[in-house]
C-alpha cells in the first residue's frame, strides 16, 4: 500500500507563503491524479488543486491565481507552492493519490495556519 507524508505546513502571516511537499513511499506515475485537499475547523474538506497524469491541472476557484500544484522530477513527490496566504486558508491540508475511481490513497495531513 502506497504510504503519502505530507510536510510544509506552519505558521505564517497574512501575504506569506508556504510550500508543502507530499511524499509518495513509491513512485505515482501509475496513479490517474494527485490532489492535495484541505479540511477547516468545523469544515467539509475540500479540493485544493489537483494534477492529472497527463498534465491537467485543477483548482479550487478561492486558491487560483495563489496556489500551484506541481509534480517532482522522481514523479513520487507532489508539491503545492501557496503564496499570497489569507486566514481563511487556514486548515489541514492532505494529499491524495487516485489509482481509480473509487480508489485512493491519503496522507495524514499537515496544518496550515495564517495568522491575520
Amino acid at each position: 500500500q502506497v504510504q503519502l507524508v505530507e510536510s510544509g505546513g506552519g505558521l505564517v502571516q497574512t501575504g506569506g507563503s508556504l510550500r508543502l511537499s507530499c511524499a509518495a513511499s513509491t513512485t505515482t506515475l501509475s496513479a490517474n491524479a494527485m490532489g492535495w485537499y484541505r479540511q477547516g475547523p468545523g469544515e467539509q474538506r475540500e479540493l485544493v488543486a489537483s494534477l492529472t497524469n497527463g498534465g491537467m491541472t485543477t483548482y479550487a476557484e478561492s486558491v487560483k491565481g495563489r496556489f500551484t500544484i506541481s509534480r517532482g522530477n522522481a514523479k513520487n513527490a507532489v508539491f503545492l507552492q501557496m503564496n499570497s496566504l489569507k486566514p481563511e486558508d487556514t486548515a489541514v491540508y492532505y494529499c491524495r493519490a487516485t489509482w481509480a475511481p473509487q480508489s485512493h490513497s491519503w496522507g495524514r495531513g499537515t496544518q496550515v495556519t495564517v495568522s491575520s
